[in-house]
């Protein structure tokens, strides 16, 4: 639910430090065909060039608009969604937040309405000058879904730079859908923040390339895959809900543990100066940011199970053509995480990679943790 535009139709850059290849027409295709995702949030449809592609596949009859909102095509619905940057006076840094909304013509009310408080519409996640209650509002008006992104992250993030300790300096509670964990944190973490107890939990990629698409996602108990469904799942209306969230194991996020900007070493939080290289610049992990604000031990009982997975390209040793021979004996990526035998895996690779790919389902290889913008390893 929270995938980037590389590029437009017309070759002009949306995400800036997106792949090129991260198009909307490939997204779909690869979201559809190889990694067997029925729903999926981009989150630069504000851009007009982006609402013109969606229209010319319309068009082109090759998808088309869902009444209970969100667009068909193929075997995946997208939700038409927006990343926005707020920083209003309540704000103690920016913040990042995810708008979804149902139909195109909502979409592009809000983009026209974004024109007048945005100085470039055509990019993505840009600075929006207002309030954040009144984006708040607007959204509700447009009948749209409103979560803040990766929560935790240290820079542009409600708890990472934005707020010293509650949500409620800046947002309306009750105008919040749910909440973004980000790579670097999991259900466990997130829950010794007694405010976040209420809200659902989502686990999403924050794709920057076609490979980083599915890196996490939801199984969601729902009729199908449309807006409507999907909103009532983030509420728990009616026996919809999350059933379970797939994400990285928090190791392997690039701002899990604090370290020197620097040197990128680990240190501790007290630290003022880095022992290996004496920089005085230190980032933050979100593990010392959660038990900076860590105020319940209380387990919450509706929250869905969350599963650990790797994406096959973290994997050493799997290369490009080692993975396409994956996908055609395995149709998908996820056949291939979650439920391909290590009898059946040793017919398409070696031993050695088919018993890497069980062990990283079961969690047993060593991950050396990330930090500083750099991802964790696996051994």
């Amino acid at each position: 639910m929270h995938i980037h535009i590389g590029r437009d139709m017309y070759n002009k850059p949306v995400k800036i430090t997106a792949s090129k290849t991260l198009t909307l027409t490939n997204i779909l295709v690869e979201s559809s065909r190889n990694k067997g995702i029925d729903l999926i949030g981009i989150i630069d449809c504000h851009a007009p060039a982006v609402q013109q592609e969606i229209i010319q596949l319309i068009n082109q009859k090759k998808a088309y608009e869902l009444k209970d909102g969100g667009i068909r095509f193929e075997n995946v619905t997208l939700l038409l969604g927006s990343e926005i940057e707020v920083y209003d006076a309540n704000c103690k840094g920016p913040i990042h937040v995810l708008c979804y909304f149902p139909t195109l013509a909502n979409i592009a009310y809000f983009s026209e309405w974004l024109t007048t408080r945005m100085k470039n519409i055509t990019l993505s996640s840009q600075r929006y000058y207002g309030t954040a209650k009144d984006l708040q509002y607007k959204v509700k008006e447009l009948d749209g879904i409103f979560i803040p992104a990766h929560i935790f992250t240290p820079f542009k993030s409600l708890y990472g730079r934005g707020v010293t300790r509650t949500l409620q300096e800046v947002f309306d509670p009750d105008l919040i859908d749910g909440v973004e964990l980000g790579l670097s944190s999991d259900t466990s973490m997130a829950d010794q923040i007694s405010e976040l107890h209420d809200y659902t939990f989502v686990t999403n990629s924050d794709a920057h390339s076609l490979a980083k698409i599915a890196r996490e996602y939801q199984e969601l108990n729902m009729d199908e895959p449309s807006f409507k469904e999907f909103n009532l799942a983030l509420h728990g209306v009616a026996g919809r809900g999350v059933k379970q969230n797939y994400g990285m194991n928090p190791l392997l996020g690039k701002y899990h543990q604090t370290v020197c900007n620097n040197c990128l070493e680990q240190v501790s939080l007290e630290t003022t100066e880095c022992p290996n290289c004496g920089s005085a610049k230190i980032i933050k992990g979100v593990s010392d940011r959660i038990q900076e604000l860590k105020d319940t031990n209380l387990k919450v009982g509706h929250r869905p199970n969350y599963l650990y997975q790797v994406p096959l390209e973290y994997l050493p040793k799997l290369g490009p053509k080692t993975f396409e021979k994956l996908l055609e004996r395995f149709g998908t990526e996820m056949n291939v995480i979650h439920y391909a035998t290590y009898e059946q895996l040793i017919d398409v690779v070696s031993e050695k990679l088919a018993r890497s790919i069980i062990d990283m389902r079961e969690s047993k290889l060593k991950i050396n943790a990330g930090g500083g913008g750099k991802y964790g390893t696996i051994s």
